[in-house]
């Protein structure tokens, strides 16, 4: 049996399964298998998984459209591994990363672990922008597997794997909005170590345009309240910092028009220590110039949703039961 089971998720994303699977065929180490899971698609990508079958060990499957966890649950109960490892459709993973993820757990081991994202050379340049805004230290990436923390390391589903031991005391994913954060503290309240290694790291293609890229933060920042109506002691002071900074700016401008300009000097000392950071770290004045309306995409549209879901579920009470909430999406 394989060392490593691999779990994906697919919605009509074709092109993107196609680049997963060359990555995954080019390993170092195969010692795992691949199992696609096809949720509904309308666009299926059975005939492509299976023009792989003579490069690397996969599987496809096809079931009606319930949602990513639940298809990650059905590709786990169809798997072997002794560890089960998780990546998004639109991830393409580097040659050595089994490699690397074996000779770690091996050297360290660990119940649950994941790895960083990072912006491949043929991503478009503003997916590399976006690419910053989600890692880089001045928006949140000291909170999503950074070297420097900013609280405990939380796997995120696009580069997350744990053993079966741990699916076999935990149990799969919920069907919610940041079913990963979910999953990784109810492991972590089971009392098993989970861990970030570093050199495991993947290339995240994310959102290809802005306006995509808003809709998902939004939604993460609204799922922030979720998790805590679920996990009460779960909120921190780090996760408040985009709506506190949507807040601040907000008055920054208001009275910066009003007042004096003098005001607006906090905002364009911080949009052009971004701007600085991304031309440093890519080398790319396209690149870095990009990165400056991404970063403010990523604090604002996190911070919005936040700050909507703080107000009318915390404050107005408004919404279903989180426990509800989840029995309705998996259909109890």
């Amino acid at each position: 049996m394989p060392r490593f089971s691999v779990i994906v998720p697919v919605y009509n994303r074709v092109d993107e399964i196609n680049d997963l699977l060359e990555s995954l065929s080019a390993q170092t180490c195969r010692d795992f298998e691949v199992i696609i899971v096809e949720d509904g698609s309308t666009e299926p990508c059975g005939d492509l998984v299976r023009s792989f079958a003579g490069k690397v060990d996969v599987r496809y499957f096809y079931k009606p459209n319930e949602g990513r966890s639940i298809a990650r649950n059905y590709g786990i109960d169809r798997s072997s591994g002794d560890y089960l490892v998780f990546f998004d459709s639109d991830c393409v993973i580097p040659r050595d990363y089994f490699a690397i993820l074996s000779a770690e757990l091996d050297r360290q081991p660990l119940d649950c672990f994941g790895g960083p994202d990072a912006a491949h050379e043929s991503f478009t340049p503003v997916q590399k922008a976006i690419s910053f805004a989600m890692t880089s230290f001045l928006t949140t990436g000291g909170i999503r597997g950074g070297k420097v923390q900013m609280e405990k390391f939380v796997p995120r589903s696009f580069n997350m794997g744990y053993s079966r031991k741990v699916y076999d005391t935990v149990g799969g994913f919920r069907e919610m909005f940041s079913e990963d954060i979910d999953m990784s503290t109810r492991i972590r309240q089971a009392g098993f170590s989970i861990g970030l290694i570093h050199p495991a790291h993947v290339f995240h293609k994310r959102r290809v345009d802005f306006a995509r890229f808003w809709r998902q933060v939004y939604v993460f920042g609204m799922s922030r309240i979720t998790l805590k109506l679920l996990y009460p002691d779960s909120l921190k002071l780090v996760h408040t910092l985009p709506a506190l900074a949507v807040i601040i700016g907000v008055l920054l401008v208001l009275l910066g028009i009003f007042v004096t300009p003098w005001f607006l000097l906090p905002i364009g000392i911080y949009l052009l220590a971004i701007f600085l950071s991304a031309w440093i770290a890519t080398r790319s004045l396209g690149i870095a110039l990009r990165a400056v309306p991404a970063s403010v995409v990523q604090i604002c549209g996190y911070g919005c949703g936040f700050i909507k879901a703080f107000f009318t579920k915390i404050i107005l009470r408004r919404g279903r039961n989180i426990e509800e909430e989840i029995k309705i999406r998996k259909g109890k």
